[in-house]
C-alpha cells in the first residue's frame, strides 16, 4: 500500500508514534493531527503534513478529512487527567472525527480499542471505547476494529516492582498473556489496510504467564526470584474498595488491570519483538516508569 492519504489521530502517543514511522516508511501521505506540532517537527516532511487540532473540540476538526482515504485513530486515555473523562475522549473525540470522516466520504476508518473490550464493556475504561465501536459499526463506513493485547509499555508495572526487589501477584500467577510491542502492532495494523478486515485481535510472539513475566522483569535487574503470591481475595477486595471509595479517575485504570490480570488473555501471535529484550533495554536505561 503506497501513496494512500492517511489521517492519523494520536500521532504523538505510544502507538501513534510507531504508526507514523511505519506509514512514512511505506511511502503513505500522512496528515497527523496533534495538539502540539513541535513534537513532530523532525519528521519526514516529504510524506507528512502536521495539522494542529484538538479532537475534543469539533470546531478545530472542520474539513480535516478532506482528500483523506483512511482515518486511523489511536485516540484514548489510560489515566484521566486535565478534567477530561473517558467519555470525553474515547467516545466523543472519536465521534467528532467520525462525523468529519463521513462528511468527507472517507473510505475506511481504523479504530484501536483493546482485547476483550466487548466482553468487559462494563469497565469504565472500556465503556466509552465500546460505545464508539458501536457507533463506528453503524456509521456506514468501511471500518476495522483493532483489539491488541497489552502493550509492552503497560508491562512496566512489573519492571517497577522488580526494580524494588520483589514482584507481587494475585493468585497462582499462571494466567497467560502475549503483550505486543508498539512497532509490531503498527505493522499488523498497516498490513490489514488493504484487506477487508472488520475486526481483529492481535498479541506479541511470546505467550507468557504472569510468573514468567515477573521473572523476566527480575532477571532484567539481575535480581533473585522473589515473587510473592497474594490470595485472590485481596484482588477482589481492592476492586471493591476502589469502586466504592475513589473516583473513576483513580479506579478506572487499576480496575482494568486487576480484572484482566485475573484470567488468560491470549491473542493470535504476531511480531518479532520480545518482552525479555524490552525489559533488558529498559533496565539498561535506568528505567523510568
Amino acid at each position: 500500500m503506497k501513496h494512500t492519504n492517511v489521517l492519523l489521530a494520536g500521532a504523538t502517543g505510544y502507538l501513534g508514534g510507531y504508526l507514523l514511522k511505519v506509514l512514512i516508511e511505506k511511502q503513505n501521505q500522512v496528515v497527523a493531527i496533534v495538539r502540539n506540532p513541535d513534537k513532530l517537527k523532525n519528521s519526514n516532511e516529504n510524506y507528512l503534513e502536521v495539522k494542529q487540532a484538538e479532537v475534543t473540540n469539533p470546531e478545530t476538526l472542520r474539513d480535516i478529512c478532506k482528500g483523506i482515504d483512511t482515518v486511523i485513530s489511536t485516540i484514548g486515555i489510560t489515566r484521566q487527567k486535565d478534567g477530561v473523562t473517558y467519555m470525553d475522549v474515547d467516545y466523543q473525540a472519536n465521534m467528532n472525527l467520525l462525523e468529519e470522516a463521513k462528511k468527507a466520504g472517507v473510505k475506511n476508518f481504523v479504530y484501536v480499542s483493546a482485547i476483550n473490550g466487548d466482553k468487559y464493556r462494563y469497565l469504565k475504561i472500556f465503556e466509552a471505547k465500546e460505545k464508539f465501536v458501536d457507533a463506528l459499526k453503524a456509521s456506514g463506513l468501511n471500518y476495522t476494529i483493532v483489539r491488541p493485547n497489552g502493550f509492552f509499555s503497560d508491562m512496566k508495572d512489573f519492571l517497577q516492582m522488580a526494580k524494588s526487589g520483589r514482584v507481587y501477584l494475585f493468585g497462582s500467577g499462571n494466567q497467560k498473556f502475549n503483550p505486543i510491542h508498539g512497532e509490531d502492532l503498527a505493522r499488523a495494523i498497516i498490513e490489514t489496510l488493504d484487506n477487508d478486515v472488520k475486526e481483529f485481535t492481535v498479541g506479541g510472539p511470546d505467550v507468557l504467564s504472569l510468573n514468567e513475566i515477573s521473572q523476566l522483569a527480575l532477571n532484567a535487574f539481575n535480581k533473585s526470584n522473589k515473587i510473592t503470591h497474594l490470595p485472590d481475595f485481596f484482588r477482589r477486595f481492592t476492586i471493591w474498595i476502589l469502586r466504592n471509595f475513589t473516583s473513576v479517575k483513580t479506579y478506572g485504570p487499576i480496575e482494568f488491570f486487576l480484572i484482566l490480570m485475573a484470567e488468560d488473555n491470549i491473542a493470535p501471535t504476531y511480531g518479532k519483538c520480545h518482552l525479555k529484550d524490552f525489559y533488558i533495554e529498559e533496565a539498561k536505561k535506568g528505567f523510568k516508569s
